[in-house]
């Protein structure tokens, strides 16, 4: 009987607190609100509450195609006439651009389109959470400097909002 009971404290999962705690500090540097790592038999998953604005977000299992802007086409053809990139929303973390709340849904913005402060532009995928990406100020839609489905980085220019 001792002997089942000391296999079974072997058997047990011995926890890496440091591990644990990279991980938390990860969740904090990314702004990601849940991870899930894997090792042969063991499973750790850190995960915080998401914010309420992000569960309302609709997840969009197969990303639609929708034309990018790119700078040639407003008339970049010299580079005194480019448009800026200094006011682009960037990516707060690594992941997948969508521009629309679900493949049947419309863009939540196009070039042209007047944003007010707090307006969805588009959503970034982390981890199978949905991330609204919010116009910080408002103005116009510049430029589009992504596609639907499309993998993001950390801080890469998404949207141009002036």
């Amino acid at each position: 009987m001792w002997r089942m009971a000391e296999d079974k404290q072997q058997d047990a999962m011995r926890i890496d607190v440091d591990l644990v705690r990279q991980l938390a500090q990860l969740l904090d540097d990314t702004s990601l609100t849940e991870i899930e790592v894997e090792d042969g038999g063991r499973k750790i998953r850190i995960a915080r509450k998401a914010a309420a604005v992000a569960q309302a977000v609709q997840y969009a299992p197969a990303p639609v195609a929708a034309p990018m802007v790119a700078p040639a086409e407003l008339g970049a053809a010299s580079p005194s006439l480019a448009p800026s990139t200094a006011n682009a929303v960037k990516s707060p973390m690594v992941g997948t651009a969508y521009l629309s709340p679900n493949p049947e849904a419309k863009a939540f913005v196009n070039v042209g389109d007047t944003v007010a402060a707090g307006d969805t532009l588009l959503i970034v995928e982390a981890m199978k959470v949905m991330n609204p990406i919010l116009a910080p100020t408002a103005g116009v839609v510049k430029m589009v400097l992504v596609t639907s489905g499309q993998p993001v980085e950390f801080d890469q220019p998404l949207v141009v909002v002036e």
